[in-house]
């Protein structure tokens, strides 16, 4: 069913890459929601932010 309405085998990929390209995008974007704003402010080391 994923792969006929997806078309996986004509895109030349398989249910798993794509799975783990999900977690991955997921993951990477976790990151710059919650980490990167502590660190662009400066919080995260204990320093105030240079403007």
């Amino acid at each position: 069913m994923i792969e006929r309405l997806f078309k996986l085998s004509e895109n030349k990929t398989t249910v798993r890459t794509e799975i783990l390209a999900g977690v991955t995008t997921f993951l990477t974007m976790a990151y710059i929601i919650f980490v990167q704003p502590a660190v662009v402010s400066g919080k995260m080391f204990g320093t105030a932010a240079a403007l």
